[in-house]
């Protein structure tokens, strides 16, 4: 198997769509992700997987807070900006929830302070600790093959 068969077939997994947030230095920093996951309810844990080379890396590494927004179907601009598939500049309003950065609309944001790291390959892998969130009713944004989808 080479890499874009890897990828491929990665793809065939249809995945929410996320945008990670944190704040360094009075700077809000953020990036599109669907590495997310639950890890455990006590204590209330979440994972999400961070290219080790990526300025987000470097960021929560510092900052050891990030937030977690789960994207709603209407908010596929917001992961298009943060992910650099728009590339001319766009100003972002972040509600701040619990101290930290959020994306207002979100279906779910989660507040989330580090609980554990892990090298794995070419990611970091950060086990958040969740101080707390906010939920929000609607339909979520979701990726399969590659591709932005709305739930029917």
């Amino acid at each position: 198997m080479d890499d874009r068969m890897f990828r491929t077939a990665m793809g065939k997994f249809a995945t929410g769509v996320t945008v990670i947030a944190s704040e360094l230095d009075g700077e809000v920093h953020g990036m599109t992700a669907n590495a997310f996951m639950s890890v455990s309810l006590d204590p209330k844990l979440v994972l999400i997987s961070v290219g080790t080379d990526a300025k987000m890396n470097k960021i929560i590494q510092e900052s050891q807070k990030f937030t977690v927004n789960i994207l709603s179907g209407s908010q596929k601009e917001m992961s298009m900006i943060f992910s650099g598939q728009i590339k001319e500049e766009r100003k972002v309003d972040f509600d701040i929830f619990e101290g930290l950065p959020v994306i207002e609309n979100s279906l779910v944001s989660m507040a989330c302070s580090v609980y554990e790291t892990f090298e794995a390959g070419d990611h970091t892998l950060y086990v958040g600790e969740v101080m707390n969130l906010s939920l929000k009713d609607g339909e979520p944004l979701t990726f399969f093959e590659g591709k932005y989808k709305q739930m029917i």
